[in-house]
Parts: structure tokens; sequence; C-alpha cells
């Protein structure tokens, strides 16, 4: 079934307007009496049907709402060192489809791309996240954080309950570290050029748990979407 996402939610009533009606009525043509999803982008799933269909104006008198089961228990967060513009994409895409609560950026020594423009990249990342939640059945649309300095991404994870850098070089089992209870999590993980050295030592002298993603050199827009996989399987989201 067709889903969008709108915040126009009114008693009873919902309005999708713009690019969102245009693709129910002349691209999916839909008419009265079809049945739509709607999600409010916090976590809410309406049952619709239409009742009217303009060119650029659709209204929906809603049948029932329930909390979207689509929405994992665990709040995963990542924060990957800046790739080129394309990995970004895919990196944004599968990582909504999967259940990332978010996808961060940030610069640091080993960077590739170190974008001058990134807001209006950024731009382009939320469109493909609003696309990839569509796609999936997703309750929320994960955030696209700005493009973070190296310093501000550590102290943007501690935040989380559970904060793992991801290193080719060494670090605990992933295994072990998931057994810990956490209701959120930041995996952090680095650009084509990998880590510094430096920049490790500096993340475990913040407190940051650095793990492995085993014997294998994972490219970096495996990475990522490896360790989000592994986390959301442990806490049963892909049951």
């Amino acid at each position: 079934m067709p889903r969008f996402f709108t915040s126009n939610i009114g008693d009873g009533r919902i309005v999708i307007d713009g690019a969102d009606a245009n693709h129910i009525g002349r691209t999916l043509r839909m008419r009265p009496g079809d049945a739509v999803t709607v999600c409010d982008g916090t976590g809410t799933d309406y049952a619709c049907v239409i009742e009217t269909i303009r060119p650029d104006f659709v209204e929906l008198t809603i049948e029932s709402s329930a909390p979207s089961l689509s929405e994992p228990a665990v709040a995963v967060h990542l924060f990957v060192g800046m790739p080129k513009a394309d990995k970004a994409e895919h990196i944004v895409q599968k990582a909504v489809e999967l259940g990332a609560a978010s996808v961060n950026f940030f610069d640091c020594r080993f960077c590739v791309s170190k974008p001058a423009d990134f807001d209006k990249r950024r731009v382009r990342l939320e469109r493909v996240a609003l696309e990839a939640a569509k796609q999936s059945g997703r309750g929320k649309i994960p955030e696209i954080g700005g493009l973070l300095k190296f310093d501000e991404m550590l102290a943007a994870v501690k935040k989380t309950d559970l904060p793992i850098l991801f290193y080719e070089g060494g670090g605990e089992s992933l295994r072990g570290i998931l057994e810990r209870p956490f209701d959120t999590c930041a995996l952090i993980t680095g650009p084509e050029g990998g880590f510094s050295a430096e920049e490790v030592e500096k993340a475990k002298a913040a407190g940051i748990v650095t793990a492995t993603l085993g014997p294998r050199i994972l490219r970096c827009e495996t990475a990522p979407l490896c360790a989000a996989s592994a986390v959301l399987f442990q806490k049963g989201a892909l049951d």
C-alpha cells in the first residue's frame, strides 16, 4: 500500500499537497475510495481512504491509527567519516531501510571528500532518506545531521548509551560489547582512508569503546551498514 508522510493531520482528515499529491493522482493513478497509509513522521501510522483528488491536493479520511510496527526499539545512530557523494547517498538509503535512527557525517584526517557545500548536499541526502523511509515502510524519517568536525563527533556520540568506534587496527569483540544493556548507540566508522592512530587514541581517551568487524577490511560504505545490521539483529529488530 502506498505510504506518505505529512504533518497536515486534523480531526479525522488528512491533507496531502504538492509533489506527493501529484504522485498520487498522476503517477499512481489512484482514485477516491482507494486506501493509503499516511505517517506523521513520529511513529504513528494512519489507515486512510481517499475522498478528494486534485492535481495538487488530496484529502483523505482517517479510518484508524496505530503505532508503526516498523520502528526498532533500539535507536541506532550512524556516524560516518565523510565519503564521496555517491557513497554517502548509498549509506543513507540503506541505513534508513535497515532501521537507523539517524545518519551523521564527520570530517577527519584521511577523508577523501571534504565538501565545502555540505548544506546543499544535505538537502539531497534528506530527500534520499525520505524516499527510503516511504519505500521501506518506516514510521519515522531518520535525521541527516550536519557535517561535524572530529571533536564535535566525539562529543555527539557520548550522548548515547553505547558509542562504538570500529577500527581495522583492532578492538574488542562486537559480540561481547553488544551484551551490555543499552537503548541507544552510536556506531562510528571511517572514510575511504580510515582513521589515524591518533584519532583512535583520542576516541579511547574520550571513553569510546573500539571494536572490529572481523578480519576483513570493509569498504567505507559497507562498514556502517554491517555494524547497524549486527546491532539490530542482536536487539531483535530483524526478527
